[in-house]
């Protein structure tokens, strides 16, 4: 993934791990794998936990520890009311974003 690539996802990285969470309930590795998925293929797992942790703390999504197979209880986060607010923010700042880089690039005004 190229430096612009890597710096882009950083502003949103987050409203993309929230809309995953709006569509079910996840624990970290499932999200790091639903991003894969998408085409995210070079997201590293740290940086995913390390964004769960954020939006743990300011309580965008509820988490429940659910018995593991192996190891440790997992952590399943789910998006709750303020997690969802703060998706639809998300997407209406992208769809902004998104129409004025578009007529940016077809030259418009």
């Amino acid at each position: 993934m190229g430096k612009q690539m890597t710096e882009m996802l950083k502003g949103t990285l987050e409203g993309i791990v929230l809309a995953i969470l709006a569509a079910q309930p996840a624990y970290g590795y499932e999200i790091t794998a639903r991003l894969r998925e998408q085409g995210f293929a070079d997201i590293a797992e740290g940086t995913v936990y390390a964004l769960l942790i954020r939006i743990e703390q300011r309580k965008l999504v509820d988490v429940e520890k659910v018995p593991s197979e192996k190891g440790p209880p997992r952590k399943v986060y789910s998006l709750n009311a303020q997690g969802k607010q703060e998706l639809e923010e998300f997407w209406r700042t992208w769809s902004f974003l998104a129409e004025r880089i578009e007529q940016l690039h077809q030259g418009g005004n």
